[in-house]
């Protein structure tokens, strides 16, 4: 049993969110001459970096059927924050070998699990391609959370008449609340503050998973222990009582108020009652959701990039400029913009993305703008997905002057603006600014930042180049508040990071973009649940599972 001195709730690690995948088939190639196909499915998964492909697992055979539902399920590690490239290669199993080259091939397709768990209802139709001049039919998937029991508990508890256990005062009682497991052993799960010099004491309300209490039986053993605080650690054991998550659900009432026992003070007194009683003051549940009930309720990522067009990137005619355009490869600003945006447009149905300059003059009267659209459509500023963002960026790069100074606040505004107009939770605002340098208006910044807080938005900024960012981090509330006029920003929206930090040493630009997509994005999830667990926001039943559009993937 662990020490209750080992215990560290802030500490103990959180798994990862399990996504379940079902595979079906439709109109599968017949190549079997007296029978029809034999099919089996094989999932392949990308690595970051190394983009080698690596089997994942495979279905069972279903025999005879060219429409296939399969039993067996993908269950995979779900992380928002990385592009996670998968590949489902379909065959006809021809004989008992394992080698799967040993039998035929029915075709292909290429998705991200963010393009499953992102379309409507969370089913993904695709296209089979690969057999040139065939039509190899369709596979469609289906993903699921995986995730026993997601309510969280509140309660309160006190005692009375707890034994006395200090020579000079009386206790200094706390609870140590421990789940069984099916070996017979125990798990701590929770420990309640100490309240000092008392036999009667009354604890704080707590919060703790269900999951946490008995991992979704709602009749397995809870035991807590009754103990007096003791300085050096040496706590002394008061008593011990057991119950269930299904008992304490009861709320408060004659079933919740239990004798608290100590063993080996019963087995040698004759006389012995108990060592005091615990009454559950107070139950309530409520649901955690996660990010996927969000997306899979319809919940859209509204993508917005701004990049800086400040003097201070350099000539981008030439090869020292940061906005340097090579026939080689692409800048730190494309680098950037696509590692995040290949990522999020998997959550965005529409993949329209607002895109704006600041810190250039623009035509045709060469005045400073610090939200010009990219597209030079003033009504109109979205871009066709990350490569028409890309299209627009390198166009404007020989159309604007390069100038002054670096303000991020109108940019922030613009986008707070449009956040402000669907507060319902059926949209969510991710902000990417990319800049090479200080900011000029960090008093204007913190206000926008400050005010943008209470709103559907998150604020990613890519520092490029060798400049010192040091002023940035004030931004990255990480650790301190981002305060402007008295008033603290009311949730962490930003999140600051130096692309240098992510260069690949080798040279290697799809490890660099992965590994700055990965840390940029981590926060995201976790930034729309506070906005809408702060605004009492639950997720909407998952969308119909109506057919998705069919996307023919050319390979």
């Amino acid at each position: 049993m662990a020490s209750i001195e080992e215990f560290d709730p802030l500490n103990t690690s959180v798994p990862a969110t399990k996504i379940e995948v079902t595979v079906s088939c439709r109109n599968l190639l017949d190549v079997d001459t007296f029978s029809k196909s034999d099919p089996v499915v094989v999932l392949y998964v990308q690595g970051i970096g190394t983009k080698e492909w690596r089997e994942f697992g495979r279905t069972e055979v279903i025999e005879n059927t060219l429409n296939p539902d399969f039993v067996r399920k993908f269950v995979l590690d779900y992380f928002f924050e990385e592009k996670q490239n998968l590949r489902f290669d379909v065959y006809n199993v021809d004989s008992r070998s394992s080698n799967i080259s040993k039998h035929s091939f029915l075709g292909q397709t290429f998705c991200t699990l963010g393009e499953i768990i992102g379309s409507a209802g969370a089913r993904l139709e695709r296209v089979l391609s690969g057999i040139p001049g065939k039509k190899c039919g369709n596979i469609i998937f289906t993903a699921e959370e995986l995730s026993n029991c997601r309510d969280i508990a509140t309660m309160q508890l006190c005692a009375n008449k707890l034994d006395k256990k200090d020579f000079f005062g009386k206790s200094d009682p706390f609870l140590v609340f421990y789940r069984s497991n099916e070996d017979g052993t125990f798990t701590i799960c929770h420990k309640t503050e100490v309240i000092k010099n008392t036999l009667n004491p009354v604890w704080q309300p707590f919060t703790i998973p269900v999951r946490a209490l008995c991992n979704g039986d709602y009749d397995r053993t809870v035991k807590i222990d009754v103990y007096d605080w003791d300085r050096d650690g040496s706590h002394d054991f008061i008593g011990e009582f057991t119950t269930s998550y299904r008992e304490l659900s009861r709320g408060q009432s004659q079933f919740n108020v239990y004798e608290v026992l100590n063993p080996k003070k019963k087995g040698r007194k004759k006389k012995y009652v108990n060592s005091g009683t615990v009454t559950l003051l107070s139950f309530k549940v409520e649901s955690e959701y996660t990010f996927v009930d969000f997306i899979r309720g319809g919940t859209q990522l509204n993508f917005t990039v701004a990049i800086d067009f400040t003097a201070s990137n350099g000539n981008p005619a030439q090869p020292t400029s940061l906005h340097y355009m090579s026939p080689y490869q692409m800048n730190a600003y494309a680098m950037a913009l696509k590692a995040v945006g290949e990522i999020i447009q998997d959550y965005d149905s529409d993949k329209l993305f607002p895109a704006y300059g600041f810190g250039a003059k623009i035509p045709p009267d060469g005045k400073v703008s610090h939200a010009f659209p990219l597209n030079t459509d003033c009504e109109n500023a979205n871009c066709v997905g990350i490569e028409g963002v890309l299209e627009a960026y390198y166009e404007c790069l020989r159309t604007v002057q390069l100038y002054g100074p670096t303000n991020f606040a109108p940019v922030i505004n613009q986008v707070a603006q449009c956040a402000a107009d669907v507060t319902d939770g059926s949209q969510y605002f991710v902000l990417l600014m990319i800049t090479d340098g200080v900011i000029s208006d960090m008093v204007q910044t913190k206000e926008a930042v400050v005010n943008a807080s209470s709103l559907p938005m998150s604020i990613i900024i890519v520092g490029v180049g060798p400049a010192e960012f040091d002023a940035m981090e004030e931004l990255d509330g990480d650790e301190v508040r981002v305060s402007s006029k008295g008033r603290a920003a009311e949730r962490d929206i930003v999140q600051f990071v130096p692309f240098r930090d992510y260069i690949d040493r080798s040279g290697n630009q799809v490890l660099s973009m992965a590994r700055l997509a990965k840390d940029v994005l981590a926060e995201i999830p976790e930034q729309l649940l506070s906005f809408m667990k702060n605004r009492g926001i639950e997720p909407r039943p998952a969308l119909s599972n109506s057919p998705a559009t069919h996307i023919t993937v050319h390979l």
